[in-house]
């Protein structure tokens, strides 16, 4: 697949400086950039590599003050870094397209109807009374189950396990080995000390445009559905708990633990190995710090959280560094006590 410059700044919306009648036919870093690629600078630390990069074009931002000599043509944009997600989108959906057809032996089950596009690839399973929208793709040894709704443009990669009654919206990844829809962590504790299962009849909805990464699990609702909202972004190996709800544009980092019916608002960034309690509510905004534990509802939207049990940052950072302090302080008290002591003598 090759694209002149021309071609990729009329996409971008950017303007040119150099050759645009270059072809690019790869996109790379902009340190290994070589004849044939295009990369980015966002980042003013790689900007030395601007003026020794192999690479035919490099995307800047449109404000950006060339120091030296370059050798490579040049894509202004108003956010460069936007500009080269765009443009990475872009091929991903050029990548995805070629993929077509059904692949044999796979499954497609009685009642189960698909749009145009579809790609089913070998041992995968569909159930039946599914519906899959246009260019849907599931990569070989997926499982999708009865009554489960795909819509267009959504891609399901090897390996990923789907329940039944799992609605999914458009323009949705889910990568390798994510579970949706299996049982939430429900059993009711009994007199004689054992546990009983509790049926878990909900489902799980997911709204346009999400992601969910690599061994990622959501769990079905106990009665009425987990929540993923439009735009959300799992990281892998994310565990959402039954009857969770996930706010618009939410992104979650690694190895993250979310427990029933906890409700986390809009545009949150939740770090790596953070941990809810359940049912909990995080307002819009909330920024989470890697491994910390949310307790309690919070009220206040925007918040930066840190610690276990979580405190404001500020809070969190001046506690962190009293403890610190705690051998030094221990051995104070000790000379205090001490001399106190000697004074009594």
């Amino acid at each position: 697949m090759e694209f002149t410059v021309k071609q990729i700044a009329g996409l971008l919306g950017g303007e040119i400086e150099g050759d645009e009648n270059l072809i690019i036919n790869q996109l790379a870093k902009i340190e290994e950039g070589k004849s044939g690629t295009i990369s980015f600078l966002a980042n003013l630390k790689y900007e030395p590599y601007l003026y020794t990069t192999e690479a035919s074009a490099v995307i800047v931002d449109k404000h950006f003050e060339v120091r030296k000599k370059v050798n490579t043509t040049l894509i202004r944009v108003d956010n460069s870094y936007t500009a080269f997600t765009q443009l990475l989108q872009q091929y991903e959906q050029i990548i995805k397209g070629t993929k077509k057809g059904i692949e044999q032996p796979s499954h497609l089950g009685e009642g189960t109807t698909a749009g145009e596009g579809l790609y089913l690839g070998a041992f995968a399973y569909v159930g039946n009374n599914s519906k899959l929208g246009k260019n849907v793709k599931i990569f070989p040894q997926a499982f999708i189950g009865d009554n489960v709704c795909i819509d267009d443009n959504t891609v399901i990669h090897s390996g990923v396990k789907i329940y039944n009654n799992t609605v999914i919206g458009k323009n949705c990844t889910f990568f390798a080995n994510a579970v949706i829809g299996s049982d939430g962590f429900g059993f009711a504790p009994q007199p004689d000390g054992s546990y009983k299962t509790i049926p878990q009849l909900g489902n799980v909805v997911i709204e346009d445009n999400v992601s969910i990464g690599a061994g990622s699990t959501i769990d079905c609702a106990t009665m009425g559905s987990t929540i993923i909202r439009e735009g959300v972004k799992l990281d892998n190996l994310v565990q959402v708990g039954h009857n969770v709800e996930i706010g618009k544009h939410t992104v979650i980092a690694a190895q993250a633990g979310i427990a029933g019916s906890t409700k986390i608002g809009e545009k949150c960034v939740i770090g790596g190995q953070a941990g809810f309690n359940g049912h909990i509510v995080v307002p819009n905004g909330t920024k989470v710090g890697g491994q910390a534990g949310i307790t309690r509802t919070w009220e206040q939207e925007g918040l930066s959280l840190n610690g276990t049990p979580a405190l404001e940052i500020k809070d969190s950072l001046r506690s962190a560094a009293i403890f610190r302090k705690l051998p030094q302080l221990e051995k104070r008290v000790h000379e205090l006590e001490k001399k106190l002591k000697e004074d009594k003598q």
